[in-house]
């Protein structure tokens, strides 16, 4: 690409008949050189501009990427960490079923102890009544004798 000095530095050979004006061409080449600068600096600004454009694309793009993997990351790992808490809250019911039974079959035996325990005193009872009858009627017995002894 032609630079601005090179349009300004362009030197045409002068040829005595039938030739351009010498300062028609100059001026043309004035005007050219200005108009072209202008255009290849806003070129190169653009080229420039287009360059950080580029950059901030690839910076965004491996944001995104990292992004993307965060995400994918905080996915897996929430579906994990659910699994855990599934894992963990079926280990509490299991446990809390098992402790439910343990505590109804310990009832179960209490009531069956408690029940002995009722039917042994039940048996004390009529052996205590018992005794006590037997002793009541000597006790009449005895006092009937003495009312008999007595008159």
């Amino acid at each position: 690409m032609l630079t601005p000095l090179d349009i300004e530095n362009k030197k045409f050979s002068k040829q005595m008949m039938n030739g351009y004006s010498v300062e028609e061409v100059d001026e043309f080449l004035d005007d050219l050189t200005v108009d072209y600068e202008k255009a290849y600096k806003q070129s190169s600004e653009l080229k420039t501009r287009v360059e950080e454009l580029e950059k901030s694309l690839l910076h965004y793009k491996t944001i995104e990427d990292t992004l993307q993997n965060t995400l994918m990351m905080a996915q897996s790992t929430a579906e994990e960490v659910k699994e855990v808490a599934r894992q963990q809250a079926e280990q509490i019911i299991k446990e809390a079923e098992g402790n439910a039974r343990k505590s109804v079959d310990d009832l179960g035996q209490e009531i069956l102890i408690k029940k002995k325990e009722l039917e042994d005193i039940k048996q004390q009872f009529e052996v205590y009544k018992a005794k006590m009858e037997s002793l009541l009627i000597s006790q009449l017995e005895l006092i009937k004798d003495i009312n008999k002894e007595a008159n």
